[in-house]
């Protein structure tokens, strides 16, 4: 069975919305794109490339994966070559336009057909962004583990990682670590229902 493994970046305040860059994703009017990476050093980069260097296939939204397939197949280094290398599982409704190479749309019951491919043989399927796949997954429990990346600022606004809707869940921190630049590494995995005292 393969894991799911959500890697997401968030605000304190639990912000995933354009971390990357100003045009990365406007919508609603926000206004903070990039707010990740400036907090990006040298004990970030070793983060990153540690996780390119294993194996590992992608599942993303089409917002997602329009962003990622125009700005990674032009770029070389690590996170390119990796990216390119994965299968890229796109949840989307108009499989048109997936020119990116080892790209497959997935459509119709997505829960189902992620359930399907969590089933079948094959590397990890690491989620990157795609806010709405993600909690569609969580509220159907098919997040193995969460991989928080935290950035020391506050948003106040944008599209939240865990927005309303999501099934309270009790979770296990498996590991943590943290960069001079001041980003905490978190990673998760379910822990059953929420204890209450």
């Amino acid at each position: 069975m393969r894991q799911v493994i959500a890697i997401t970046q968030v605000s304190v305040d639990g912000v995933m919305q354009a971390p990357g860059g100003p045009e990365e994703d406007p919508r609603f009017n926000f206004s903070h794109g990039g707010w990740a990476m400036p907090f990006f050093d040298e004990s970030a980069t070793r983060v990153v490339d540690d996780i390119m260097a294993g194996e590992f296939d992608m599942l993303l939204g089409r917002r997602t994966y329009d962003i990622f397939a125009g700005y990674w197949p032009h770029q070389t280094g690590t996170i390119a070559e990796a990216f390119d290398k994965a299968t890229k599982y796109v949840v989307t409704h108009r499989p048109d336009g997936l020119g990116w190479d080892r790209s497959v749309p997935i459509g119709g019951d997505i829960v189902a057909e992620i359930r399907r491919l969590k089933d079948s043989d094959g590397p990890e399927l690491h989620v990157w962004g795609s806010c709405e796949v993600l909690q569609t997954l969580m509220g159907a429990d098919l997040v193995d583990e969460h991989r928080l990346w935290i950035i020391p600022v506050v948003l106040g606004e944008g599209r939240r990682l865990f927005g309303d809707g999501i099934p309270t869940r009790a979770l296990t921190l498996t590991e943590t670590a943290r960069t001079p630049s001041g980003i905490v590494f978190n990673t998760y995995r379910p822990a059953g229902p929420v204890p209450t005292a």
